[in-house]
């Protein structure tokens, strides 16, 4: 994998988080009955960061969670005969919640319908929305996010390389060719 360039650094990627804030307020009415869900890795420090981000806006901690998504994907039996899984973290009842699913990239939709099962598993939430960092095309699902940080039409050779701090060191977004 050669990288091709860097497509987000730090204040871009806390300038779409921002956005993304202000856009999950204002189609909701406000953080009436929101909670967040963290697609587990990267999901979760990005849903972490609207959390902080939404307490700054409107003075409100809004609950704040992470899915594991391991035992929902469709590709399971595929990857191992035996499931290896992490565990999903919701230390609140989501019945009847506006949950907010957030995640790093949306490529073929796969992830975002596995976490959605995921939810649904738990409870029955009023609504579920999606908020992720990059869009990267490529459907195979009709699914889309309700919020974008960023669109970046790729090829299917191209990889989209999200990193945050908790995990990698650094915060930034970077376009890798295979």
């Amino acid at each position: 994998m050669k990288l091709k360039s860097v497509i987000m650094d730090e204040a871009a990627i806390r300038r779409s988080m921002t956005r993304i804030t202000h856009e999950i307020i204002e189609k909701n009415n406000g953080t009436e009955d929101l909670c967040l869900l963290g697609i587990r890795r990267r999901g979760v420090p990005l849903a972490a960061m609207l959390q902080d981000n939404l307490k700054l806006f409107e003075g409100k901690t809004i609950p704040l969670g992470s899915v594991d998504i391991s035992l929902y994907r469709d590709d399971l039996s595929e990857l191992s005969d035996t499931a290896q899984t992490g565990t999903s973290e919701i230390p609140f009842d989501i019945t009847g919640k506006k949950v907010i699913l957030v995640d790093d990239v949306i490529y073929t939709g796969r992830t975002a319908r596995a976490a959605i099962e995921a939810v649904i598993h738990r409870g029955r939430p009023r609504l579920i929305q999606l908020a992720v960092l990059v869009d990267r095309g490529h459907r195979e699902l009709p699914i889309r996010a309700d919020y974008v940080g960023k669109n970046l039409p790729t090829s299917h050779s191209e990889i989209v390389s999200v990193m945050v701090q908790e995990y990698d060191g650094k915060t930034e977004v970077q376009l890798f060719q295979m």
